[in-house]
């Protein structure tokens, strides 16, 4: 071996960046200040192990670099300038190839400080523009910069197809104790698949995603991707109309959406584009308001729906790239249509390349089994209490709705991220400080995204939980999680047992379909019928329903009709207004041919109707939460299964309707019930017309009241019950 070259520098620091075990290659490679035979300037030192030869270029001329021995080390020096020096490298190879490029060492660090100190602290709130892949101009040099948070690497290193994948070739430099990890490479096309190799504590190397990374290989294939966004939104109206609007006294129909499934052509997904134009038609026809698309993040097993995520600030690339879902969320706003996202903060999956320990050790999640891995899923738990991990799940809350203009998030599993024991026997779960169950960092962390979201004007949030947490709705200063939104999963599932049941049966269970209005003001609820309650063996809704086709296709009109028409908002998923026999099946498109049934053409005559009575009538939606926007007409008549009520509005009670349900086949030709004000009352819709489907058993067009006192009211009226069906009335001089 040669004598190493005096330009060589500190031969230890050498040693680890030729080894790769160099935390900071910065401090060798690169320009660097240097006094060389009495000469003020700059050594420049650049490193490839297959390398024969590099050139430095600096303006129009060429600088032969020096081997500083035979590890790939090349050094030159320039008298008279400083380490501002602005170069390219040349490197020739025994192939006869050259790559010339910028020299990523030259450039100042991409990451501030008060980056690290916020999210080191937890209140970062905006990481995606800290952290991750990030398109970058640095003296007057474009590229992409990068940064991941690694604290027990030994080295990191930025891979890809343009460095063929050698660790060696892209070290990054670690910003002292924050534990992360930057780089700016210049030049880099966008597009580019790229990863991460980390070098953990105990010298062994993996290949992770960006945590960060803003867009993803599609599926199956596993790599980030370097994305430059030139989208131009065109939503400004929706944006102000959203941060004036109160989403609790607004209507909110939502219908719940797995993209992937909605619709198919020869067995291949829409794209996001054509999801919009298609889908956003679709639901405006049936009156729905809002779409909330099941988990988008990119996760690696598409029969998971998007519920293990590997990586959080991309949104998958099986429907496009990150402008075209940009294009879907515009389109959707601009025909008046608000967005949520679905989105997962409880746990993550375990593939090789995501957040599993993601240094070598258990950096995302709790090491500990007993708290870190999820007994039900298979995935592991993030480590809630950890600071840079709030950051990161609490940026990206906002980073949905900053960055894709998303109306508001739905919280998957809030109760398996509250509870210390949730699907858990003794023994197998650790309690907390105080030896109590509950998880004091998961519900830190909701409550900061809580926060965090309704900081930007009108952006909502929506939690599924199942259990009798109190206040899950509640404002966060009172104790609350700080949701506007709890999903009523009581009232789902003892609906959907009520209309299982046999109308022969049904007068020994009202309670069940009424038992949900005792606690209905304890939170602000969304009615959910949701995808979970059409897969694995619950069937389909219609085949939940008892008796032949006609009556499963009343029970399945009424109970729709039902859903939006009480009090809470409503969410129903996809193809549910189709009514197939069969359960979902998320690897096929919905069956778009059951339109053409009858009956089912029927069910979308009905639904079209409804939810223009939805939006029509503020007593519907505006008193949704408050007390005085309902009143039980009748819930006790158990004998003929009949319940009526009244929804108004709390600031002007004489703005009403009056809803009528006859839960049996039989119809009832003199059924007296109370009138909340005396006059006369028209039938806005029956359920059983036969335009939809039903018998269209005939109904007065207009029906006067009597002062005759009936169910507590000063007046009443006889009406005309269909079978199975629910009778919406409105007074004569309502508006509409």
């Amino acid at each position: 071996m040669k004598n190493p070259s005096p330009l060589g520098g500190d031969a230890a620091s050498r040693a680890a960046l030729v080894a790769g075990d160099h935390t900071d290659p910065h401090l060798y490679l690169g320009p660097h200040s240097a006094r060389l035979e009495n000469q003020e300037g700059v050594v420049v030192r650049a490193f490839h192990p297959n390398a024969t030869a590099v050139d430095l270029l600096t303006g129009d001329e060429v600088r032969e670099m020096t081997p500083v021995d035979e590890s790939g080390v090349f050094a030159a020096f320039v008298a008279d300038v400083d380490e501002d020096l602005q170069y390219r490298l040349r490197f020739h190879f025994e192939d006869g190839n050259v790559w010339e490029r910028e020299d990523a060492y030259r450039f100042s660090p991409t990451v501030g400080d008060l980056d690290l100190y916020l999210f080191a602290e937890g209140t970062h709130r905006q990481l995606w523009q800290a952290l991750g892949c990030r398109p970058m101009e640095m003296d007057g040099v474009a590229g992409y910069a990068f940064a991941v948070w690694a604290p027990n690497a030994r080295r990191v290193s930025v891979v890809g197809n343009f460095c063929h994948w050698n660790g060696g070739l892209f070290p990054m430099r670690r910003l002292g104790p924050s534990g992360v990890f930057e780089l700016f490479i210049p030049g880099l096309a966008d597009g580019e698949v790229y990863k991460y190799e980390i070098v953990g504590r105990y010298g062994v190397a993996s290949l992770k995603a960006d945590p960060v990374g803003r867009w993803c290989e599609k599926p199956s294939q596993t790599a980030s991707r370097t994305y430059r966004s030139d989208y131009t939104w065109g939503d400004g109206d929706w944006l102000k109309e959203r941060a004036q609007r109160d989403a609790k006294r607004s209507p909110m129909n939502i219908y719940e959406v797995h993209l992937g499934s909605w619709k198919q052509r020869g067995g291949e997904h829409l794209t996001y584009r054509e999801l919009a134009e298609e889908l956003v038609a679709h639901v405006q026809e049936l009156g729905f308001n809002y779409i909330q698309l099941m988990p988008i993040s990119e996760h690696p097993y598409s029969p998971s729906w998007g519920y293990q995520v590997a990586g959080y600030y991309a949104p998958t690339a099986r429907f496009g790239a990150p402008d075209d879902l940009r294009f879907f969320i515009d389109h959707c706003h601009q025909n008046d249509i608000g967005v949520l996202l679905d989105w997962v903060p409880g746990h993550f999956v375990k593939d090789a390349h995501g957040l599993g320990r993601f240094d070598g050790s258990a950096l995302y999640e709790h090491e500990d089994p007993r708290r870190g891995e999820h007994p039900d899923w298979g995935t592991y738990i993030f480590n809630h209490g950890r600071f840079e991990v709030l950051s990161f799940l609490v940026s990206n809350a906002v980073y949905w709705i900053e960055e894709f203009h998303f109306d508001g998030l739905r919280i998957d599993a809030v109760a398996s991220m509250l509870y210390l024991d949730y699907s858990r026997e003794d023994g197998e779960w650790l309690p907390n400080q105080y030896g109590g169950k509950e998880n004091l960092e998961a519900i830190n962390m909701l409550q900061k995204v809580n926060q965090a979201v309704h900081e930007i004007p009108g952006a909502v949030t929506v939690a599924e939980e199942s259990t009798s947490w109190p206040n899950v709705s509640g404002p966060i200063e009172e104790g609350g999680l700080g949701f506007d939104f709890k999903w009523n999963m009581g009232w789902m599932h003892d609906t959907l047992k009520y209309f299982s049941i046999e109308p022969f049966f049904r007068s020994h269970h009202q309670d069940t379909l009424t038992f949900a209005m005792v606690y209905e003001y304890s939170e602000r609820f969304v009615n959910p019928l949701s995808h979970d309650e059409v897969v694995h063996g619950k069937r389909s809704l219609l085949d939940k329903m008892p008796g032949d086709a006609w009556r499963k296709f009343a029970n399945l009109r009424t109970l729709l009709t039902y859903q939006l028409l009480r009090p809470g908002k409503s969410l129903l998923f996809m193809g549910s207004e189709l009514a197939p026999w069969a359960e979902w099946n998320s690897e096929v498109g919905l069956d778009w041919s059951l339109q053409e049934n009858p009956s089912r053409a029927g069910l979308l005559e009905m639904m079209k109707e409804l939810g223009k009575i939805y939006h029509a009538h503020p007593c519907l939606w505006e008193s949704d939460h408050d007390p005085e926007g309902f009143r039980w007409i009748s819930c006790q008549d158990r004998s003929r299964s009949v319940i009526a009520f009244e929804r108004r509005e709390s600031t002007d009670p004489a703005s009403h309707l009056v809803l009528v349900l006859n839960l049996t086949p039989v119809p009832r030709s003199d059924y007296r019930l109370g009138a909340p004000r005396a006059g006369a009352y028209r039938p806005l819709m029956s359920t059983d017309d036969a335009r939809f489907g039903g018998s269209g058993y005939a109904v007065p067009e207009l029906v006067s009241t009597s002062p005759e006192p009936w169910d507590g009211y000063d007046h009443s009226m006889s009406l005309v019950l269909p079978p199975l069906a629910m009778l919406v009335l409105a007074p004569e001089d309502a508006s509409c």
